[in-house]
């Protein structure tokens, strides 16, 4: 009969990493049918991590199919829940699905292929693939074909990371099985096509997955964005603001009408950031609609609108229309052109609160880009409230952090922005809860400028960026890096990660 401590301590299941031989007695489908992950292996007791260590058949049943004598300790159903998604990997299961594909020749035609990717192998192999994904906390998947495999990687964290080579054969497969699944046209190989479609993972979540596919010398590649329904969106004070800067940008979101701005390259969270400003508004009192593309997560009480090229719905026709809706507040997914950027400044100066997103290295690029697109500048110091230049650092991952020794360069931007000398910083070491990263989760870094009288009346003189640059920081702007090495005080990242990421146009 297994062991029943009479004290059930709760494991730290992120902490103590269950071993690769205390996995392997247990199966999967077992783990979850009986909320318990095995731990370790000590001589003839495998000692397990239970919802309930008092469940005598659970106890029974993983004592017998391991051989062992079972040892338990509590934890709650999440902790073990997420503990078997990050554990159990699925890649040898992906190579046993593969074997039993029929791998067309380099001549199959396209009837060939949609026979067999409705087979369950083809089908498996990609469920597990998203699957493992999901595990990873990936937002995105590519699927790259090269001279002799098809390669796999995961974006973890803003960073893409080798995950499997699949034979070249199955690209041709998988990727009809995703424009399948994407509604594309399955024949058409040599154009760029664009799609979506949903899943359930095995953890019962339900995933949006928009997808890319574009034609390469060594043929088709497709890139899936995963975008899990069930995240909350998050909120204002959960992006990494500083407190001084939350409430500036807090103040901002007051004002009745105008026009504020996020600004930052690809991937740096600007999305995230329109999306928790507009979910601190009231949706009763006033309404709110965006524009989007695509739209990524859905609101209750507001009205969202997504731009359909082939129906004439882009973001400057779209923006029109709303404009005959009695909006309050508007967001545009994103101003790309001059005709948007007029009609948006014109909505912001007519008495609605215009959000946008805009390409430019820092906050004070972005009152020059709205200039380079052709908006007067008497317009531009009228429409704008503020501009949030931001970008995304990696976090540094509790369960391995330690103080080192940082290189000279780090430590001497350090001190430049905060005037102190220090030379150990907290690193991730890497272990496997961060894959052997160092690094876990991701912090948004931030730079507001508010547009006060000053700068309105520079805006209108036509004065250069640096002196509209330096005016900000005297008015008390923090500097993106300056923001960045703050959280690196505050032990949320690390320098190098802040220097990766946090360049500005000086």
């Amino acid at each position: 009969m297994p062991d029943l401590p009479l004290e059930t301590p709760r494991a730290r299941l992120q902490r103590h990493l269950p071993q690769a031989e205390a996995l392997q007695l247990i199966p999967e489908a077992m783990a979850r049918k009986y909320l318990a992950i095995p731990l370790r292996v000590n001589e003839h007791v495998l000692r397990v991590a239970m919802a309930n260590p008092a469940d005598i058949l659970a106890l029974e049943a993983l004592g017998t199919h391991s051989q062992m004598r079972i040892e338990t300790e509590a934890a709650n159903v999440e902790e073990i829940l997420e503990a078997i998604d990050f554990n159990y990997k699925s890649y040898d299961e992906i190579e046993r699905q593969i074997s039993n594909i029929k791998l067309p020749d380099e001549e199959a035609d396209d009837r060939f292929r949609l026979d067999n990717v409705a087979e369950a192998p083809v089908a498996q192999v990609l469920a597990l693939i998203i699957d493992e994904a999901v595990k990873a906390r990936a937002s995105d998947i590519h699927l790259q074909t090269q001279e002799d495999k098809l390669r796999v990687r995961y974006r973890i964290d803003g960073v893409l990371h080798d995950t499997l080579s699949l034979p070249l054969a199955t690209a041709a497969l998988l990727i009809s099985r995703i424009k399948i699944l994407a509604s594309m046209n399955i024949a058409d190989h040599h154009r760029p096509q664009d799609g979506q479609f949903s899943v359930k993972t095995k953890g019962h979540k339900s995933i949006d997955i928009r997808v890319g596919t574009v034609p390469t010398v060594y043929g088709e590649m497709a890139t899936l964005r995963l975008l899990d329904k069930s995240r909350a969106i998050m909120t204002l004070s959960e992006l990494g603001f500083l407190p001084a800067s939350l409430t500036k940008y807090e103040e901002m979101l007051k004002v009745p009408y105008g026009m504020i701005l996020i600004s930052g390259p690809t991937g740096a969270g600007k999305t995230t950031t329109l999306y928790a400003s507009v979910n601190c508004l009231d949706c009763v009192g006033r309404n709110i609609i965006t524009i989007e593309d695509p739209v990524e997560y859905r609101f209750k009480n507001i009205g969202q609108i997504q731009v359909n090229t082939r129906a004439e719905l882009t973001f400057a026709s779209g923006l029109r229309s709303i404009l005959r809706l009695d909006p309050n507040v508007i967001l545009v997914g994103e101003i790309r052109d001059a005709e948007t950027a007029e009609i948006a400044v014109q909505a912001a100066l007519t008495g609605h609160l215009v959000l946008s997103s805009i390409h430019a290295n820092d906050a004070v690029g972005v009152v020059l880009r709205l200039l380079d697109l052709g908006i007067e500048p008497f317009l531009v110091s009228s429409a704008l409230i503020g501009v949030v230049s931001q970008r995304m650092v990696r976090q540094i991952c509790p369960d391995c952090a330690r103080p080192t020794s940082a290189p000279l360069p780090e430590q001497i931007t350090y001190k430049e922005e905060l005037g102190e000398e220090r030379s150990e910083f907290l690193y991730g070491s890497g272990c496997k809860s961060c894959a052997h990263t160092g690094y876990r989760g991701r912090s948004g870094i931030f730079e507001i400028l508010g547009i006060s009288d000053d700068i309105r009346t520079m805006v209108l003189k036509g004065t250069t960026a640096t002196q509209l640059r330096a005016k900000a920081i005297e008015e008390g702007m923090t500097p993106l890096i300056k923001d960045g090495m703050l959280k690196v005080k505050a032990d949320i990242t690390t320098p190098s990660e802040v220097l990766r990421n946090a360049y500005t146009a000086d």
